[in-house]
């Protein structure tokens, strides 16, 4: 409904992709040691739309690299949506032969956007933005500060009920 309300085809045809991580809690479960970002906790592998609206989310331990995390986040989204033709990702999934794989297993177009060379300092890439300002909009919810859950399913459960808020949100600011 949010995406016909802008003037959007109802199923998307593009998506970004991105990774969060997140510390967790004594609670226990599956976990792993992100050595780029120094935290021992869980991975967010999420999809947006191109309005930033959740399309799918995986999380698994910080352990696994975020090219070969992308894989089940993105078999379980061609279940789902099936009209998929292009995912924006960042530097990172150009690795492990993602973009090769994502072709010839789902026929999408993975288009990794690199910042510029000699780029120095904080830009703006375009069509990356989408992804961090859902990630943006998620950290607003405190029970998404840490990963509190025992088991990945309920914290995957919690970012679709912070996402599912978010658009209930927006889309009663619309209709005043």
């Amino acid at each position: 409904m949010e995406r016909q309300r802008l003037g959007r085809n109802e199923d998307p045809s593009a998506g970004i992709i991105d990774t969060q991580s997140a510390k967790t809690t004594e609670a226990g479960g599956e976990r792993g040691y992100d050595a780029g970002k120094k935290i021992n906790g869980r991975k967010r592998h999420i999809v947006v739309d191109t309005l930033g609206n959740l399309l799918d989310v995986v999380v698994h331990s910080a352990g696994i690299q975020d090219y070969h995390g992308a894989k089940p986040v993105l078999l379980k989204l061609a279940e789902t949506v099936s009209t998929l033709k292009k995912i924006w990702a960042d530097g990172i999934y150009k690795n492990g032969g993602l973009v090769d794989w994502v072709h010839e297993t789902l026929n999408i177009i993975l288009e990794v956007v690199e910042r510029e060379p000699g780029q120095v300092g904080f830009q703006i890439l375009p069509r990356r933005w989408v992804v961090e300002r859902t990630f943006g909009w998620l950290g607003r919810y405190r029970r998404l500060s840490k990963d509190y859950e025992r088991l990945t399913e309920c914290s995957e459960g919690m970012i679709y009920a912070a996402s599912i808020s978010t658009m209930a949100k927006r889309m009663a600011k619309a209709a005043c």
